[in-house]
């Protein structure tokens, strides 16, 4: 398999190289040059397969050639070791938890299958020492942090908005020190995705260091998403409803990870991708008029993103015709008000206790409007003790602290403070 840029000016690397750059030296993000369908006898029977093997079925064309499949399969088990629970929620509507891993927030999968990707290459070239420059907007810091704790030949740095995580994200991603460094960044998500993008760019930086990217651009972090929605699938009793997917989007690399599924054949019915007010996409399929604005700060913070970056990678999926993807993509932004009243709505129908992000996925379900013979899913991305000062005042309830969050809890914040580039470019040069 190789990959080209979504800019198409570079020539196409192999994956272990898109994994190695993270973004092109054009700027394009990498994209898997085929995409070949799946059987249909490994829907019918997913059934009867393990979550491992039905992984390694979907991610294992896209390694073909450069992992061998024993390493590939090791891989994958350390990745997904915890559960993927399908969970009622009312009538026709379910909730895919994807919390259970050891930072309780989706991009676990990711983070851990680049990490041990990476690993895995570097043991094959021991003197390629990696330095990992990651933005986060909330979950993605802990994750990566976890992810990539003592993993041999590679350092890890990541930027996150002063300010605009939640305590317990800020934690996660400060406190594990060793081979994580925290950029503490005065200013906003874009701003510290801006950095990122900058420095993979500036060729005094690559010329002394081998910079890469685990934020979802980079392949080995986006595609392992996939995983999740045939997780969801295995799981529902009847295989002939109409399934719709609501996917609560910032970055969108989860929803453009569950388009590529139904690229490889899983029966979706429709993707919504979900939005808090910063609605750049919405107004995207709305007018045809793709506007990056500032992002704005809620209580859903991991989608306050103004510019997201897989927009690229969705446009490549249906050969920038709007029209085509208006048919399998729906979106709808909604206010914290409607987001609070949503986590109101949850509880006091199911019992559930949704997060914010959760709750937005919901709402877009709402807003869609599922019919008789249609399961609504959306996803549960991170787990309620993460945004305990939104929930708590709001359900009137109290959130039991889980083993993985009390061990980060009471540690000591490490993080150095910047202003702009030039420190972070400073601080790469002389750490």
């Amino acid at each position: 398999m190789k990959y080209y840029s979504t800019n198409k000016i570079v020539p196409k690397v192999s994956f272990k190289q898109a994994v190695v750059k993270g973004l092109a030296p054009d700027k394009g993000l990498y994209f898997p040059s085929k995409i070949k369908k799946l059987p249909i006898g490994f829907f019918k029977n997913i059934g009867y397969f393990t979550n491992e093997e039905i992984a390694y079925e979907v991610i294992k064309q896209f390694i073909k050639g450069e992992i061998p499949e024993k390493d590939l399969k090791k891989i994958i088990e350390e990745t997904i070791n915890f559960d993927f629970p399908l969970v009622h929620i009312d009538e026709n509507i379910f909730t895919l938890e994807l919390f259970h891993g050891p930072t309780m927030a989706f991009k676990d999968v990711g983070a851990r299958f680049m990490a041990r990707c990476l690993g895995y290459f570097n043991k094959q070239d021991d003197t390629q020492k990696v330095t990992v420059l990651v933005a986060t907007s909330g979950d993605t810091g802990g994750a990566v942090a976890s992810g990539f704790l003592n993993v041999e030949g590679v350092d890890v740095v990541i930027l996150y908005p002063s300010g605009k995580v939640s305590d317990v994200q800020e934690k996660q991603l400060t406190t594990l020190g060793k081979n994580i460094t925290a950029l503490e960044v005065n200013g906003t998500f874009d701003d510290c995705q801006a950095m990122v993008k900058t420095a993979f760019l500036d060729d005094e930086l690559t010329k002394v260091l081998n910079l890469t990217s685990a934020n979802s651009i980079n392949v080995a972090r986006w595609l392992p998403q996939m995983f999740y929605f045939f997780f969801a699938y295995k799981q529902l009793k009847n295989n002939n409803l109409n399934i719709v997917f609501s996917v609560p989007s910032g970055n969108f690399g989860n929803i453009c990870a569950g388009l590529m599924a139904q690229k490889l054949g899983l029966p979706v019915k429709q993707f919504i991708a979900s939005t808090n007010v910063n609605d750049v996409f919405p107004n995207y399929l709305e007018t045809g008029n793709y506007i990056a604005k500032p992002s704005k700060q809620t209580i859903s913070n991991a989608m306050d993103v103004g510019d997201p970056s897989n927009f690229v990678r969705i446009l490549e999926l249906f050969n920038n015709n709007i029209v085509e993807l208006r048919k399998q993509l729906s979106s709808y932004s909604f206010t914290d008000d409607e987001t609070i009243e949503a986590m109101k709505e949850i509880m006091k129908t199911s019992n559930y206790i949704a997060d914010p992000h959760g709750a937005v996925g919901y709402l877009g379900l709402k807003k869609y409007e599922i019919s008789q013979n249609t399961c609504g899913i959306f996803l549960e991305t991170a787990h309620p003790v993460k945004f305990l000062d939104v929930i708590e005042p709001v359900l009137n309830i109290k959130i039991e602290l889980p083993k993985q969050i009390k061990e980060v809890i009471d540690k000591e914040k490490i993080a150095f403070k910047i202003d702009n580039y030039n420190q972070l470019k400073q601080h790469l040069l002389t750490s």
